[in-house]
């Protein structure tokens, strides 16, 4: 057998691939899979991105909103902060509006009323100095349950009507504190509704 055919490789044997890849073929293959790893990275980095800029939006409207809550909670806590000391301070106002309203067997006792008047006066300035309004129903006028609560009732010869006031009510700024204590007038049923009423709550028998 001579040289030439001894070099020649032996029939059904192949050549490894790292000896058919060059050395060129070897870096490029590596570059391409670092270029896939790298944008497998960029993608999921990117993904991550998006996500937490969402986070943080979120987040930031969820601090405005806290924040916008918290002023407007402060805010209301200013305005009303004397509720409590109005609801406490309302059966005095109620007195004096009842001696106020008593007439006077003496003129003792109307220099007595003068007084309370007098000082009744100026604790109203003082209150509306803080936002209190005062809510006095007049007898006559239509009885509105916006701010008045009916007491009792009475035969009148109009319906809803206001015939007396028990007690004023108030308003702290736009918040109704107490609603005015009213008598409102009903009309008189007539025989037959009287006669169908007591039918209705005792029937006669089948």
């Amino acid at each position: 057998m001579g040289k030439d055919e001894r070099d020649l490789p032996e029939e059904g044997k192949g050549t490894p691939e790292e000896e058919i890849d060059s050395p060129k073929d070897r870096a490029s293959k590596k570059l391409k899979k670092e270029n896939e790893r790298l944008k497998e990275e960029l993608a999921k980095a990117l993904s991550d991105a998006e996500h937490w800029k969402n986070e943080y939006y979120r987040a930031y409207a969820d601090m405005n909103n806290l924040r916008k809550n918290l002023e407007e909670d402060h805010r209301s806590a200013i305005r009303y902060r004397s509720q409590g000391f109005l609801e406490n301070l309302l059966p005095a106002l109620d007195s004096y509006y009842m001696a106020m309203n008593i007439a006077p067997s003496s003129p003792e006792a109307k220099n007595y009323q003068q007084g309370f008047i007098y000082i009744y006066n100026q604790i109203q300035q003082a209150l509306e100095a803080e936002g209190v309004k005062e809510v006095t129903p007049r007898v006559g006028e239509d009885f509105d349950m916006n701010y008045m609560h009916a007491v009792d009732t009475v035969v009148g010869e109009e319906e809803n009507k206001v015939t007396k006031v028990y007690s004023k009510g108030y308003y702290l700024h736009d918040r109704l504190i107490r609603s005015a204590m009213v008598q409102v007038s009903v009309l008189e049923k007539k025989d037959d509704e009287k006669e169908e009423t007591i039918e209705e709550g005792n029937p006669s028998e089948a």
